[in-house]
């Protein structure tokens, strides 16, 4: 299963901000969306937004109280209004493509969407508790052995029972499991991962999930009889 059908994957990883005008420009063509030159990053939003300025093929430039250097405004197409200021919010998949999230209209905003979105507390989409009709009856028994005795290190991850309770559940360690940062922490890539717990007579269909939920950078997985199943994940039938 790819990764875009991967389905513990959440939200966006590595987000950021960015500062965008929204300009109209003096022909009536439509609006356009430009970031601030580098050279004028340091302007503060009351001296943007409703400001005249330049607008380049990527960029725009205040010109209102500003000093515009010849060579960058040589490369301006049209003049226009700063409308708007915009604080766009952008992620990316796990695939690596960029993504809009979306759009506020002050800093502090963009901040704290980033902030609620964002894994840094070790809790948002993390934890899961899913079906145990996912994996197989052999699966199930492999688990609870794990989970009765010591974990193998090369497995990066520890099974646990869950007291007083018909669930087993696992903590994956180093996550998220791709080639990147699985060589940064771990010395290793995902091909020698899914090999190791294949030698180790881990089945198919445990070392799936396992993989899935690594690459989701999930943290723990509950596998529980009482548990609702994961929507596209498939369930066994032993």
């Amino acid at each position: 299963m790819s990764e875009s059908n991967n389905p513990f994957i959440r939200g966006y990883r590595n987000l950021r901000i960015v500062r965008t005008l929204l300009i109209t420009c003096e022909d009536d063509s439509p609006p356009v969306w430009r970031p601030l030159h580098p050279s004028q990053a340091h302007l503060p939003d009351d001296q943007v937004a409703q400001f005249p300025c330049l607008v380049g093929a990527d960029f725009a430039l205040i010109t209102e109280g500003q000093e515009v250097p010849a060579d960058l405004e040589a490369l301006c197409r049209a003049e226009g209004i700063v409308r708007s200021v915009v604080y766009a919010i952008e992620g990316e998949d796990f695939d690596g493509q960029r993504g809009h999230v979306g759009d506020t209209y002050s800093e502090e905003s963009a901040r704290e969407v980033v902030r609620r979105q964002s894994f840094e507390t070790g809790i948002y989409s993390r934890c899961w508790e899913i079906s145990r009709d996912h994996i197989s009856i052999e699966s199930w028994h492999y688990l609870a052995n794990l989970a009765d005795l010591a974990t193998p290190e090369a497995f990066l991850f520890i099974a646990f029972r869950v007291p007083y309770c018909p669930a087993i559940g696992v903590k994956l360690i180093a996550t998220p499991w791709t080639d990147m940062h699985l060589e940064q922490v771990e010395g290793i890539r995902t091909e020698q991962l899914r090999q190791e717990h294949r030698n180790k007579g881990m089945p198919d269909d445990l070392a799936n999930i396992l993989e899935l939920a690594g690459q989701a950078d999930v943290r723990i997985l509950i596998l529980d009889a009482d548990a609702p199943p994961l929507p596209g994940l498939p369930l066994t039938d032993t």
